[in-house]
C-alpha cells in the first residue's frame, strides 16, 4: 500500500519547511532541539498514573537519570511487573521528555511499573558509553525491584530505534553473562545492524524521513571507527548465537529503512529457538508510534505492545 495519508501529510510538511529537519542536520545540538521541538506536536493525551518520579541510578562513570512511571494498577505480592525503557533518537538525541508520552500509555496500558533511562548521548560519548548506562539500569533495576515496587522476576526490556538497538544488546550482555533474567523484549522498529544492506534500506532510503544519509550520520557519531560496526554490542544481529535470548516483539514500518533488520532480526531469533512475534505496519514510516497526536495506527501499535507486556507478565 501507498504510504498512509496521516504520514504522508508529515513528510510533505517536512518536504515544505524552510529550515533543516531533525534528520538533515549535522548538528547535534540542533538535532536535539528539533527532536525535542516535536513532541509538543507529535505527542498524544496520555492517562493518567498513580506517580511518575524522577530519579538518578548511581553509576562509576556518570549518573544515570531515569523516570519512573507507576500506574494505578494493583500490585501483585511481590510487586508490579517491570519494563526498562530506552529511547530512540539515534544515540544522538532524544530524552526523558520526548519519549514521556509512549512511557505514560504503556505504563498504564500494560499495568506497569516503566523505568525510562536517559542514557549518554553521542558524539559526546561514544559507543559504549550509552549501552554501558543501559547496562548499569538494567542491574541497578533488577537489584533494587522491591525498592521501587516492582517485580524484578517480571523484569522486561524495550525501546524504539536505537533503544530497540540498546534492549537487544542489553539481553544478549545478559545472557551472556548470566543475568539479570530477562522475561521479554520489546524491539519498536530496532536497528540490529549497521553493516546491513538490504531491501528496505535501498528502496525506503530518501523520502520517508529518516533517510540513508541520516542514518549514516548517526553510525559514525556513535561508533569510534568501522570495526565497531561488526561488534554485537552495536549490531546485535552479528551475534555469534541468537540462542537462550527472551521472548521478543518485534514492530516493523511498510516505509522504515530498518523495516528488514528488525525482520531478519525476529527470523534469526525465531531460528535460534527463541519465541519472537515480528508485526509489520503498513503504510507506516520510521517513528510512527511517537506520533499518536497525529497518525490513528500509533494506538494500534501501543496497544500490540501493551497486548504483549500484559501476556508476557500475566504467565
Amino acid at each position: 500500500m501507498p504510504v498512509h495519508p496521516q504520514c504522508q501529510a508529515i513528510l510533505d510538511a517536512i518536504a515544505n519547511s524552510d529550515g533543516p529537519t531533525v534528520f538533515d542536520t549535522r548538528d547535534p545540538e540542533e538535532a536535539r532541539r528539533l527532536y525535542g521541538a516535536s513532541t509538543e506536536m507529535f505527542a498524544p493525551a496520555t492517562p493518567a498514573l498513580r506517580s511518575i518520579d524522577n530519579s538518578t541510578i548511581p553509576s562509576d562513570a556518570m549518573d544515570v537519570p531515569v523516570r519512573l512511571y507507576t500506574p494505578e494498577t494493583e500490585a501483585g505480592p511481590n510487586g508490579l511487573p517491570i519494563l526498562l525503557f530506552l529511547h530512540g533518537g539515534g544515540w544522538v538525541f532524544g530524552d526523558l521528555d520526548t519519549h514521556d508520552a509512549m512511557c505514560r500509555g504503556l505504563a498504564h496500558d500494560a499495568g506497569c511499573l516503566i523505568v525510562s533511562a536517559d542514557y549518554r548521548l553521542a558524539p559526546e560519548h561514544k559507543f559504549p558509553a550509552g549501552l554501558d548506562d543501559c547496562l548499569t539500569a538494567l542491574y541497578w533495576v533488577a537489584a533494587n525491584a522491591a525498592q521501587i515496587g516492582g517485580d524484578a522476576t517480571r523484569l522486561a526490556i524495550g525501546g524504539d530505534s536505537a533503544g530497540g538497538n540498546l534492549a537487544a544488546a542489553a539481553c544478549q550482555v545478559a545472557r551472556d553473562r548470566g543475568g539479570p533474567p530477562i522475561v521479554f523484549q520489546l524491539l519498536i522498529y530496532p536497528a540490529v545492524d549497521f553493516t546491513a544492506d538490504m531491501t528496505s534500506s535501498r528502496n525506503n532510503a530518501v523520502g520517508f524521513g529518516l533517510s540513508d544519509p541520516a542514518i549514516a550520520w548517526m553510525r559514525d557519531c556513535y561508533l569510534n571507527d568501522p570495526f565497531d560496526a561488526t561488534d554485537p554490542r552495536a549490531s546485535p544481529m552479528m551475534a555469534k548465537d541468537l540462542k537462550g535470548l527472551p521472548p521478543a516483539l518485534i514492530q516493523t514500518a511498510e516505509f522504515d529503512p530498518l523495516h528488514d533488520e528488525g525482520k531478519a532480526y525476529a527470523d534469526g531469533l525465531r531460528a535460534a529457538g527463541s519465541t519472537a512475534i515480528h508485526i509489520n505496519y503498513p503504510g507506516m514510516i520510521h517513528g510512527f508510534m511517537r506520533m499518536g497526536a497525529l497518525v490513528d495506527d500509533a494506538a494500534v501499535a501501543m496497544d500490540d505492545a501493551a497486548k504483549a507486556l500484559r501476556g508476557i507478565f500475566e504467565t
